[in-house]
């Protein structure tokens, strides 16, 4: 669904980032010495080098509230402030309560409102879609927007088609109002395909499979990560392309008009595809995957905050958020921040 340009009395302003990931980093080489790999194949196939993984006392909640702790102090606000913080993620610490709401608790942000959202890869730019729309209502002033996910923990480390993917992180992003109404979200579009969801998957039980003859994966062991790595493919170098288009035209806009595209960290050849049939300059299509693989709902707003902090984004940029993933889902979101 697309969304009209929403009509408003205020601005919206990125206010402060932040990002947190494990310590512990494991590189090509060293799955090589576990699995049937090496560091030539996995690179040259997904542009990863390294990635990090979680150890005993990194969660889902540690790694959050750590992130939000540092955007809180970029944004100078207190914690407060905060009328929302939502939370996207695909590995909560458990069914309930959600994570977000002991996040705000843990920052000492309580009676903020609290909510987890689940759109795997896409959900941290679900996230900002949302509190785009609830900060234009003008009920809320400060919205926190998480991505943080620990895929480690459902990662089948035997299984070299998804093990050499996923990473570990969190990354943090406030939204504050201003009065600056040229600054915001100028378009936003959210969508799903659930007839596709056995194409990237996590099966709890036998139940969960999909039927004989879908094509879908399974390695063997519930509770962790199935991919039909080449149907995954096809659908993102063909989404990430049409979504960064509609977002361009939609607002009458070129590819030079802005600051930075901000992909989801998928597969570099995918992110270096639609740059080159876009026609964007390099230095304007964000790429860190080699440093952190893909992190899910985390690697849009890691990616802001590296940028946001070497100085790459700056207020009254148009910056372009765009992923894709699980569901199936995708997600656009462009803004002069």
């Amino acid at each position: 669904m697309t969304l009209p340009t929403a009509s408003r009395n205020f601005g919206i302003r990125l206010s402060g980032t932040g990002m947190a990931v494990p310590a512990n980093v494991v590189t090509n080489a060293d799955l090589a010495k576990t699995v049937d790999t090496n560091d030539q194949w996995i690179t040259q196939r997904t542009g990863i080098r390294q990635r990090h993984i979680s150890e005993q006392g990194d969660s889902v909640l540690t790694l959050s509230r750590d992130a939000m702790q540092q955007a809180l102090a970029a944004a100078g606000i207190a914690a407060t402030d905060l009328d929302m913080l939502i939370l996207a993620t695909l590995t909560p610490e458990m069914v309930t309560p959600s994570t977000a709401a002991r996040v705000v608790s843990d920052i000492g942000a309580t009676p903020a409102s609290a909510v987890d959202i689940s759109a795997a890869c896409s959900g941290f730019v679900y996230g900002v879609n949302m509190a785009a729309s609830f900060i234009a209502t003008g009920f809320y002033k400060h919205i926190a927007v998480i991505g943080c996910e620990t895929l480690s923990k459902i990662t089948n480390w035997t299984d070299r088609s998804t093990c050499v993917l996923f990473g570990d992180g969190a990354g943090a992003a406030i939204f504050s109002a201003t009065q600056d109404t040229t600054r915001g979200c100028l378009y936003q579009n959210m969508g799903s395909d659930g007839g596709r969801w056995h194409e990237l998957y996590c099966p709890r039980s036998e139940a969960d499979l999909p039927p004989e003859g879908s094509g879908a994966p399974f390695n063997g062991q519930y509770n962790t990560l199935h991919m039909n790595g080449r149907e995954i493919y096809k659908f993102a170098v063909g989404t990430l392309q049409k979504s960064i288009e509609a977002a361009l035209a939609h607002c009458n806009l070129k590819p030079s008009d802005l600051a930075m595209i901000i992909p989801h960290q998928s597969n570099a050849r995918i992110i270096e595809s639609a740059r080159e049939k876009l026609g964007v300059s390099e230095d304007r299509m964000y790429v860190n995957i080699d440093r952190y693989g893909n992190t899910s709902a985390a690697s849009v707003p890691i990616c802001l905050h590296e940028l946001v902090t070497a100085g790459r984004v700056k207020p009254g940029d148009h910056v372009l958020f765009v992923a894709l993933g699980g569901g199936l889902t995708w997600a656009t979101s462009l803004w002069k921040v």
